[in-house]
């Protein structure tokens, strides 16, 4: 199975300049754990995830104050829509992170997250194991 089969097309694109209490609105609204923020001025394509704002929450900043840019991750790994799972699942494990931004000609058009791609194995894996000999 490949990552166009599992990724979100639901991308969820901030500015720098959002306030982290901005991002998170928008992120519980859309019902996603991830926002790509894009800063044509500066960086280009970054992340910022659940587990950012609340890192920001937990050091008491203000998420009224603190912006979208200062919490961003900038060194992406990016995921292209032809990849297998097994790579994406590899990429996440080996870099430490829950979520891949899936580029498609330097354009973001998805995004896959651990619970995507345990949503497509899932299936697959009881079925094997039901056709499997005792």
């Amino acid at each position: 199975m490949l990552v166009r089969d599992a990724m979100s097309t639901v991308v969820l694109t901030i500015g720098p300049a959002h306030t982290l209490r901005q991002a998170a609105a928008l992120m519980s609204t859309r019902r996603v754990g991830a926002a790509v923020v894009l800063d044509p001025d500066g960086t280009g394509i970054g992340i910022l995830t659940e587990r950012d704002v609340l890192n920001s929450l937990g050091l008491g900043q203000d998420p009224d104050s603190e912006h979208a840019h200062a919490h961003t991750t900038t060194d992406v790994v990016f995921a292209a829509p032809s990849w297998t799972l097994e790579d994406a699942a590899h990429a996440m494990t080996h870099g430490g992170f829950r979520h891949l931004i899936v580029l498609e000609q330097g354009e973001p058009v998805g995004i896959v997250s651990v619970r995507d791609i345990i949503r497509c194995w899932a299936p697959v894996r009881r079925q094997a194991a039901q056709h499997t000999p005792a």
